[in-house]
């Protein structure tokens, strides 16, 4: 049963899954700080099982692109600094190494806002995802055909300059990107922003199918706390850098807290946003 404190809360259906073996990721009572003045992560933890989607949630500024750059290591060139704690992955510490290493050894990000190379076509923003492989003509070729039967608009669309593809098609070109490197994680960061919800339901569908065929192991930021519960099977989340509940996502769907600060529903229905605005000033697991 979900409760609700200012700490960490450990659901034991979860833990079940953790304790029994390594996490492949870990992150562990992480503090980061901007510019040496903005503190942004206050001791904050997680754990990712081996070929599971975790989301991790909250609203805009809550800390969800932070804590994943400092996975990726993609934090010091936005002048952050880990002050505390630790990240491993595969049961190695990693936040120490730079992010074409953690490429390497498996765990890649899709950034927010996708990042293509505009003047890049499709298959040359693709190709670019495997420049950390050795590998032959022949293999390279199988990736981007395995890439082309998740992501069949990709095929359609391989010669058109990415810059003039929907956002929709831009997304799944940066996760295809990834997908060429041969990742066993992949960091995913607001896969919905700016994308029509039909592609949104797309996407995310074949993120599950990337999970349960390929093994990929998710850790997903995502503001669209109702589709990401629905796709995830365990939830982390954050409010101003903290990590304020946690739990398998069905329990964290139904938790009448989660529905009605994140979903604006309540057992008495669906909430105006004014009356939102006063409950959230009540939310009981905050300090």
């Amino acid at each position: 049963m979900l409760t609700k404190q200012t700490t960490v809360l450990w659901i034991p259906a979860c833990a079940g899954m953790t304790t029994n073996m390594t996490p492949y990721l870990s992150v562990n009572n992480v503090e980061v700080i901007y510019d040496h003045v903005i503190l942004v992560l206050k001791g904050v933890s997680l754990q990712v099982p081996q070929g599971k989607i975790v989301a991790l949630l909250g609203a805009n500024g809550a800390g969800k692109s932070t804590t994943l750059k400092t996975i990726s290591t993609l934090l010091r060139g936005e002048r952050g600094d880990v002050t505390k704690g630790e990240v491993q992955f595969k049961g190695e510490r990693i936040d120490q190494l730079t992010p074409n290493e953690l490429v390497r050894r498996g765990l890649s990000q899709v950034m927010e806002g996708r990042h293509c190379f505009g003047h890049l076509t499709i298959e040359e923003n693709l190709l670019t995802g495997a420049y950390t492989r050795s590998t032959s003509r022949s293999e390279l070729k199988a990736s981007l055909e395995k890439v082309y039967y998740y992501f069949p608009r990709l095929r359609e669309r391989r010669s058109s300059q990415a810059g003039y593809t929907s956002g929709g098609e831009q997304q799944m070109c940066a996760i295809g990107r990834a997908l060429m490197a041969k990742p066993s994680m992949i960091l995913l960061d607001e896969p919905s922003m700016g994308i029509a919800p039909q592609i949104v339901e797309e996407i995310f569908g074949i993120v599950r199918d990337l999970n349960s065929k390929e093994n990929v192991s998710f850790l997903l930021a995502e503001q669209n706390t109702s589709i990401a519960l629905r796709y995830a099977d365990f939830g982390y989340i954050l409010e101003n850098g903290r990590v304020v509940m946690e739990g398998a996502a069905a329990d964290l769907a139904c938790n009448e807290d989660v529905k009605e600060f994140y979903l604006g529903v309540s057992g008495a229905g669906r909430k105006s946003f004014r009356d939102m605005k006063f409950y959230r000033r009540r939310k009981r697991w905050l300090a």
